[in-house]
Formats: structure tokens, sequence, C-alpha cells
């Protein structure tokens, strides 16, 4: 059975979203799903766009929330 630093170093060679998907796959295994969950966050969800779609939220473009908490090097 191959130890995890020898799983890492193949899975390192990985193109990113082949990687992306193995860690997808690898964290399914470590938690059992909750379907309430997933009916809770899609309710969330609704609840969320019909408030914007009502005017009582406004969105925020995309480049400033990644402006808003990206390190910026010292």
């Amino acid at each position: 059975m191959p130890t995890a630093k020898q799983l890492f170093v193949q899975a390192s060679q990985l193109s990113p979203e082949d990687r992306m998907a193995l860690v997808d796959q690898i964290l399914d295994t470590l938690d059992e799903r909750d379907s309430s969950l997933d009916v809770k966050w899609a309710q969330e969800a609704e609840s969320r766009l019909a408030a914007y779609r009502r005017g009582e939220v406004q969105s925020i473009p995309l480049n400033e929330v990644i402006a808003k908490y990206q390190v910026k090097p010292t």
C-alpha cells in the first residue's frame, strides 16, 4: 500500500483541475453528507436572491471582493 507521501508526489503531477477533483473526492470520504444541509443552503440561496431582486441588498463586483481579501506583498 502506498504511503501518503508517495500518493502526494503522484498527485502533485496531476493538472490543477485533476488535483482539485481528487481533493473533493478525498474530502467526501471524511464526512457523511447531510442532505438536510443541502436543503437549508438552497433555501438560503433562494432567500438571498429574492432579497437582491427586491433591491434589499446590493451586489459587489468580483474584482472588489478579490482585492479586499488579497494578501499584499510586504
